[in-house]
């Protein structure tokens, strides 16, 4: 191996570790530092020329997760989300009828737009109304991020995972969510029933709730404009309008208004995640590591079994995080057999894998964070009693169901 490619081995291991962690001891960086340090270093190092570079990063993923981005923000501060979760919340009159909505909610809204923001909104509005109708607010909780994570399998749109997938892949939204959308409907389903036999005292002390939502100032104008503007976008998706350029115009869109100053959305612009995505783009796309031997050696790994695939995603998700774990697989699986199936295979394992531990998604780490700046605490443990059924019970079923259809 040549100095070039041992320091390109070098930093891929340290910035992929440095993403897993989070950190790097002793210094302030955060995961998008140590992605953007990476990529930076490849450059340095020759492992990859600034040309390539460019190349490297997929704006396509970049322009749609930021289209998204100021779609969602543009629903949060117009109060959309808090009026359409109070709505559906004050309908819920019992303990189970509460986990239903709450769950299909989040699960609906993830399976359309990012489900980490998703999470944002509704973990307060969930710890609110436990708070008032005085009940555990645990179950319905963990059943708000784990719907999260389990409705945005669904859609190219519903994580940042499956963003880069639909840009890698040429995988259409149609054909995309008409192979994922019954694993999603499965898992929210699933979601339900272990969270009601895990936390079964909850739920067998008979109640009639009557929750009051407090749902702040609410742009009605702003509301009905960001409505429409998320039907026809919905429509320009799944009528083969290129997602990244329909995203696009659809954030710059919202952000024509006399009602909303435009620093409020963005605010809600996660530029970390931006950056994060660029500097990964680069570390993965350099040429000295990655030659076509070691990626044809890829096929003695065995990946073309789907149910190996499937394993090997959810493993490695688990231990450097979905994106990067997507990213990592990005060199390998075009060479498969059936390079359509292994990405929706990739998409569906890498999403539900981060049920498994309250680390195991930045959804269930947004909740966790909602709840503690709540006074509410959502431990590990009391997380890992659903998400461990949970996680096995979908994969199986979302790996058999993309072997036999797909």
């Amino acid at each position: 191996m040549t100095w070039t490619g041992a320091g390109a081995l070098f930093i891929l291991v340290a910035t992929y570790a440095g993403v897993a962690v989070g950190r790097i001891p002793g210094f302030r960086l955060d995961r998008a530092g140590i992605a953007l340090l990476g990529g930076a270093a490849m450059i340095a190092i020759g492992a990859i020329g600034m040309e390539d570079a460019y190349r490297a990063i997929n704006f396509d993923t970049i322009t749609l997760l930021l289209g998204m981005m100021i779609v969602v923000a543009h629903l949060k501060v117009s109060g959309a989300f808090r009026a359409l979760g109070g709505f559906a919340i004050e309908h819920a009159h019992a303990p189970f009828m509460l986990l239903v909505m709450v769950t299909l909610l989040t699960g609906v809204l993830s399976a359309f737009l990012v489900n980490d923001a998703i999470c944002l909104v509704m973990a307060p509005i969930v710890v609110h109304v436990t708070r008032v109708i005085r009940r555990n607010p645990v179950p319905y909780l963990i059943a708000t991020c784990t719907a999260s994570n389990c409705g945005s399998v669904a859609t190219i749109t519903g994580n940042p995972q499956n963003m880069v997938i639909g840009a890698l892949s040429g995988i259409s939204y149609p054909a995309f969510t008409a192979a994922l959308a019954p694993v999603a409907l499965f898992g929210l389903v699933a979601v339900i029933v272990i969270v009601r036999i895990v936390y079964r005292g909850e739920f067998s002390r008979p109640a009639e709730l009557s929750p009051e939502i407090y749902r702040g100032r609410m742009l009605p104008g702003q509301v009905l404009k960001a409505t429409i503007v998320c039907v026809v976008l919905a429509f320009a998706f799944f009528a083969g309008v290129p997602v990244a350029k329909a995203a696009l115009i659809a954030g710059a869109f919202l952000l024509v208004t006399r009602a909303i100053k435009p620093h409020r959305i963005y605010r809600e612009i996660d530029g970390p995640l931006l950056f994060m995505f660029a500097g990964l783009f680069v570390v993965v796309a350099e040429r000295t590591l990655l030659t076509p031997d070691m990626i044809a050696a890829a096929k003695n790994m065995g990946l073309d079994d789907v149910w190996r695939l499937s394993g090997f995603t959810a493993v490695l998700s688990n231990v450097m995080s979905n994106v990067p774990a997507v990213l990592a697989l990005r060199p390998f699986i075009p060479g498969l057999e059936n390079p359509h199936r292994a990405w929706l295979v990739v998409a569906m394992s890498s999403t539900l894998a981060g049920n498994f531990t309250l680390l195991g998604s930045v959804a269930n780490l947004i909740v966790a964070e909602q709840a503690r700046a709540a006074g509410k605490e959502l431990s590990f443990a009391a997380f890992f009693k659903v998400g461990l059924p949970l996680t096995l019970l979908t994969l199986v079923f979302g790996t058999a169901w993309l072997a036999l259809t797909s």
